[in-house]
């Protein structure tokens, strides 16, 4: 089974978003994945609502959305009426995470949990069977265009065990550096899908970078 490609659209030009948009609906990527920031949660503020109602309009895959916010629970509902197909909510941002998590699925919704870097894996050994994705973060959550943290492959491989020994459906998503080359050791230490954001949008050719990560 090839490897699940989300472009973020954190990296998109703004000022010509239909055209990226289009550009990933002709491509073999799987998912659009939407970072949406608060300001309080991660030290940036992205977009909202509003815009991932318009980006549901013209797109032509599932919108993976990540909250990188504060009380995420408050903002399901109103997410799942945007256009959300995956909606993914951090570990450190809920303080019911089951409850949230069962909000999520109620509505048709996949449900995710993200974890930081500095997340250990096993928080998650109580509720993995209640997860559809976990984001692995594998860069400090806020910014576009940071360096891939190594460790990663360790979480990734230990999560994979974790899903395993528990059968849990979860997919393995990893978020933040992913190139060709960290792309291939993720991929191998067994994760599902990959996020990308300024190595798919800042290239000369977005497409083939897709099919290349497509092709791990």
């Amino acid at each position: 089974m090839s490897i699940i490609v989300s472009p973020s659209l954190l990296s998109a030009d703004f000022l010509h978003l239909a055209k990226d948009i289009e550009m990933v609906n002709e491509s073999p990527a799987d998912w659009f994945h939407l970072d949406i920031m608060d300001g309080v949660f991660v030290p940036n503020i992205s977009y909202g609502l509003p815009l991932v109602s318009q980006i549901k309009k013209a797109a032509r895959k599932p919108l993976d959305v990540h909250l990188m916010i504060i009380q995420p629970e408050r903002y399901v509902e109103a997410f799942h009426k945007a256009g959300a197909d995956i909606l993914t909510v951090h570990y450190e941002a809920c303080t019911h995470l089951h409850r949230t998590l069962q909000q999520i699925k109620s509505l048709g919704m996949k449900a995710g949990v993200a974890l930081n870097p500095h997340t250990p894996v096993h928080d998650l050994d109580d509720i993995i069977q209640d997860i559809d994705v976990v984001l692995l973060m594998s860069v400090n959550p806020g910014f576009g265009g940071q360096s891939f943290i190594e460790s990663t492959l360790q979480k990734v491989t230990k999560l994979k065990q974790l899903i395993k020994e528990t059968t849990s459906s979860a997919c393995i998503e990893v978020d933040g550096g992913v190139n060709f080359e960290t792309g291939r050791r993720l991929v191998e230490a067994g994760a599902d899908a990959l996020v990308a954001g300024s190595f798919v949008f800042n290239s000369p050719d977005p497409k083939k970078n897709i099919e290349g990560l497509k092709n791990l």
